[in-house]
């Protein structure tokens, strides 16, 4: 590019007042030369394409958010069925599940360790999770569930399970719920990591011949790439969920679009602080490929960043 065409758009100042929509917020951040702002603004309008063209979408996150609010804005995603498929922690479910039934509270980094532990209140971050609203509530809702898919049928892909779970929560409050009533699968790659998992371990060694099936998820998993015309993903954080996602979109040259929000660095070489352009030299991003690295807190970002489309 020439100077001329590298100096094309001035920075315009931002004005927000109490009537100022997301919406109108995001196309002052298109113009307002701001750091992280201006990335949300990439980011709204790859999504725009990304919910709008004729493609498959893949929505990844880790479990951590689902023990906060954030968990409405995922759930409107899915509610107003704007991604294809999901890619997920076991936490996810945990966390959705239990919530169904159970509050979790508005706590404290700063609290003592030593004392929730013993008040029984276990501390996410500054989310304080009662004993009562984890590990019993789940084991005394999921171990009926198993049961009767288990008097079905003894061997179950990981999704399947999980979409006859999502039915059976009833509740317009849950992702898996309406991920279910929508049709959305929901892969989970690293399912005995959580509660959830622990409830399947656990029905096993009372019913020996019960199985999950692994590869019948990356069998279905492997039909959405190679079946899809355009793949777009927005993925919150790293982990298993991202590396899931990206790899399996290799097999088809890469995702062609994708809006990544982060608060992992890359200096340590880690998966979660990847950048997406390393992806592109493996194949798991195309070259040609529309998208933006986000970084920040996805409790914060994320209803900025989707509000408009909900």
């Amino acid at each position: 590019m020439d100077r001329k065409e590298l100096l094309r758009y001035p920075v315009r100042d931002t004005s927000v007042k109490a009537d100022t929509s997301i919406r109108d917020l995001m196309k002052q951040y298109g113009n307002s030369g701001g750091f992280t702002s201006a990335k949300i603004a990439t980011g709204h309008a790859i999504l725009e394409k990304m919910f709008s063209e004729e493609n498959t979408t893949f929505l990844s996150f880790p479990a951590d958010i689902i023990s906060t609010g954030t968990r409405g804005i995922i759930n409107d995603l899915v509610r107003n069925r704007l991604v294809d498929v999901i890619i997920t922690t076991c936490g996810t479910l945990d966390h959705d599940i239990a919530r169904t039934y159970l509050d979790y509270y508005a706590g404290s980094f700063d609290y003592s360790d030593r004392e929730l532990r013993k008040l029984g209140i276990n501390r996410l971050g500054n989310v304080f999770v009662p004993d009562e609203s984890y590990g019993e509530i789940i084991e005394g809702k999921i171990q009926p569930i198993i049961e009767d898919l288990y008097s079905r049928k003894k061997k179950w892909g990981v999704a399947d399970l999980i979409h006859e779970v999502g039915l059976q929560l009833k509740s317009d409050s849950s992702i898996l719920y309406n991920a279910a009533r929508n049709d959305i699968p929901v892969y989970v790659p690293g399912i005995t990591d959580g509660s959830f998992g622990s409830q399947l371990w656990s029905f096993y060694e009372r019913n020996r011949d019960f199985s999950i099936d692994l590869l019948k998820d990356e069998h279905e998993l492997s039909d959405i790439v190679f079946d899809a015309k355009k793949t777009g993903a927005l993925m919150i954080g790293g982990g298993i969920s991202k590396h899931h996602t990206i790899w399996w979109n290799q097999f088809r040259g890469g995702l062609d679009y994708a809006v990544y929000l982060t608060t992992a660095q890359e200096y340590d070489g880690s998966l979660s602080g990847a950048k997406l352009e390393e992806a592109i030299s493996w194949k798991k991003v195309k070259e040609d490929a529309e998208f933006v690295n986000i970084y920040g807190d996805a409790t914060v970002i994320l209803p900025v960043l989707v509000g408009p489309f909900l």
